[in-house]
Parts: C-alpha cells; structure tokens; sequence
C-alpha cells in the first residue's frame, strides 16, 4: 500500500480534524505508558520465575505445575502485549509520515489522478468554486484553515456527487439544433452571399412553409428573402411580383409578433420596392407605410444602422418631392409627408456612427447631401471614403455608378 493509499484511508476514517488531532496524541500517550508498563511487568516476571524455580524444590508437585501453568500464561500475554506495542510504534511511525507528508497531499492526489479517468472528462475536474465550498466545509466540521485547504477542499470533491459542486459552465451541454434554427441559420447565411447563392434563400425556406408559416422569425427572413429575389431578378414583371408577395407575407410577420423589429424594418423594404410598379397615389402611400414601419423598427431596434440608412433615403426622397407632388399627397391624404435633407444627413450620419464604414451608398448620399446644403469640402471627403470601399455587390455597382456622376459635379 503506497503512501497516498495510505494517507486518503486514514483521513476518510477520521470524522473530522479534532477527532485526528486527538487520536494522535491518544496514540503517542499510549505509546510511552504501555512501554513503561511493559518492561516493569518483564522484570517483574524475571524476578517471580527465578523465585519459582527455587521455591518449587520444597513444594509438592502439583504446585509445581501450577507454578509452570502460571509462568506460560503470564509470557503469553506478555508475548501478545509486546505484539501490540509493536503495532502501535508502526502506527506511530506512519503518523509521522503522514504528517510530513500532508502539505504535499494536494500534488500527490493531483498527480494521481491525471494518469485516470478525471483526465478525459473536462465535467470531472475540480473548479476553484469546488474547492472554495469544500474548504469552507471541512473549516465548519472543525479543520484548521491549512487542513481545510489541503484535506476538506479534495476530500469533499472525491466522495461528494459531482451535481452538487458543478458550477454554471459545469452544467452546460450542447444539444443539437433543432431543424428551425438550422434552417434559420443557413437562410442568413445565404442572405450573406451575392448572386444566385443569395436566391437560394428564398428556396430554402419555401421548402419548409407549410411547417413554419406560424413562427414570426420565419416569417421576417422570407419577407427579406423575397425582397433578395426582387433584387436578383432580371424581368419587370418577375421584380413585382415577387415584391407583392413579400410584402404579404411581411403583414403576416407583424400580425405574429408585433414587436419584432425586424419584421416592421423588412416590410417597410417591401413597401417601397412595391410603390416602384405602382400609381402616384399608391407610392405614396407606400411612403407613409415605409416611414411608419421604420419609426417602429427603429423604436424597437435603435442600434440598427440600416433603419437610419433607410430612413435617410426616404427623407431625402421626400425633400426632393415638387411642389405638384406635395399637393397630390396633400389632396390625397390630407397631409403631404415632410422631411429635408439636413433630416436626411442625420440619418445617414447616425447609420456611420452606429456602424464605420457602413456602406458605400451611405458614403455616397452623405456626399449628395453635403452637396445640397452647400458643404463642398465635406462632400468631397465623402467621395473619397465612398471610392476606397471596395465594390463587392450589386447595391455597391449601383453606388459606383452614381458617385462616378457626382464626382463631376463636387
């Protein structure tokens, strides 16, 4: 049996510090009386046998086996006391032992348990959290403050249930993903991609329609699917129809769940794609649904820098309105919508502050706005950032294509 086997089956047996202390010292004081006893006894013996033996010529013979009787039973004692005495003294000695060995009871246990089976299981390692609740465990039953730190700390977290000491992070388990946060995830990262990967969204998540058609964050990333295929589509007609069904399908996601953001911000998008197929009342109003669902998303969302792009693009749509647009708005709907392009420019500023670099359209209208307010200088750095954003999609192309004709112009 090794030292180590030895120490933790000691220490298992021993209810509590005081106890250990106290047999210890027991076991010393037992020690020494018993010694003393002993060899008082022997010489005692020595003596009474000597005296026996002489006595014996004068006495009859049944004394003297009596005397013999009485001489063999008292060395057996004697013989089985000198046993235990020398069990004792062993005792003794690996008390000792344990006692120096006991500071480094912490590095023999650790070392021990690194070759087994503790070492493949990250759940069966001992958190400092562990170690804190069993030290102040073994300190309440009675260990000095270095036992409780050496002893309590790993004899509790040997025998105690693994349940009882697990932290937080102990407890954490990866579970598969459901096949709705798979779907989920594969329809933002098509959203991510350019060209006809981008299309496959609108695929992928029309193979699970009839499933999902209830759940609001299905609903908002088809209507943000179809408003991909709008832009990936080639033919007029295709372009409008697929903006029709968006939008429908972005009504069913607000009627879900009215307090997703998303959902308000995806619909507005649908809203003004659509109001490009339609008449002059129908635009707008699709302008007042684009602006009313993004006032929504943004009081939902306010960290969000596409809604403030977005709504930048409708302020300064509407600061461009003429005056015979204002009045059908006004004849229409009884009050012509109302924005500038300095309500533009905080709108694309805020989008920049929220998100650097957001975009070269940002870059572009910040630019048309300086413009207008007259801030040549500012327009020009504009450009400038515009032009070192690399042009990596078809919003950017565009973007390309309208700064070329306003570089001619700052």
């Amino acid at each position: 049996m090794d030292t180590v086997t030895r120490m933790l089956n000691f220490l298992l047996m021993a209810q509590d510090g005081k106890v250990l202390a106290l047999g210890v010292l027991a076991g010393a004081a037992g020690i020494s009386l018993a010694a003393f006893w002993y060899q008082s006894r022997r010489a005692m013996v020595a003596a009474a046998g000597t005296n026996t033996y002489y006595l014996s010529s004068s006495r009859n013979t049944d004394q003297l086996d009596g005397g013999v009787a009485l001489q063999e039973g008292q060395t057996e004692v004697l013989d089985r006391l000198g046993a235990l005495i020398q069990c004792v003294s062993e005792l003794k000695e690996e008390v000792k032992a344990l006692k120096n060995a006991l500071p480094h009871l912490q590095d023999h246990i650790r070392d021990e348990l690194t070759g087994r089976s503790r070492k493949a299981s990250p759940l069966n390692r001992t958190t400092p959290t562990k170690r804190k609740r069993a030290s102040e465990a073994a300190r309440a039953q009675g260990y000095s403050s270095e036992e409780a730190e050496s002893e309590g700390g790993y004899i509790t977290a040997l025998t105690d249930t693994e349940e009882e000491y697990e932290s937080e992070e102990d407890r954490k388990v990866v579970e598969p993903l459901d096949e709705l946060t798979v779907l989920l995830q594969r329809a933002d990262g098509l959203h991510a991609c350019n060209g006809d990967e981008k299309k496959e969204g609108l695929s992928a998540l029309l193979e699970r329609k009839e499933k999902y058609d209830k759940t609001w964050q299905y609903l908002w990333r088809l209507t943000r699917a179809y408003a991909d295929a709008h832009d990936l589509a080639g033919d007029v007609q295709e372009k409008k129809q697929y903006a029709e069904t968006g939008k429908q399908i972005g009504e069913q996601a607000i009627l879900v769940n009215p307090m997703c953001a998303e959902s308000h911000q995806w619909y507005a998008i649908l809203c003004g794609l659509l109001s490009e197929y339609e008449s002059v009342q129908n635009k707008i109003k699709y302008g007042y649904l684009f602006k009313d669902h993004l006032d929504k998303a943004i009081e939902l969302k306010p960290q969000d820098p596409l809604s403030y792009y977005l709504l930048g693009r409708w302020c300064y749509a509407v600061a461009q309105c003429t005056w015979i647009e204002r009045k059908i708005a006004a004849t229409l709907f009884g009050e012509p919508p109302s924005a500038t392009v300095h309500d533009a420019l905080q709108n694309f500023l805020k989008a920049e502050e929220i998100c650097p670099k957001y975009s070269k359209y940002n870059y572009v209208f910040l630019a048309k706005c300086y413009k207008d307010l007259g801030q040549k200088n500012q327009a020009t750095k504009m450009c400038d950032a515009a032009s070192e954003l690399k042009t990596t999609t078809k919003e950017d192309e565009e973007a390309q294509k309208e700064l070329d004709s306003l570089l001619l112009s700052v």
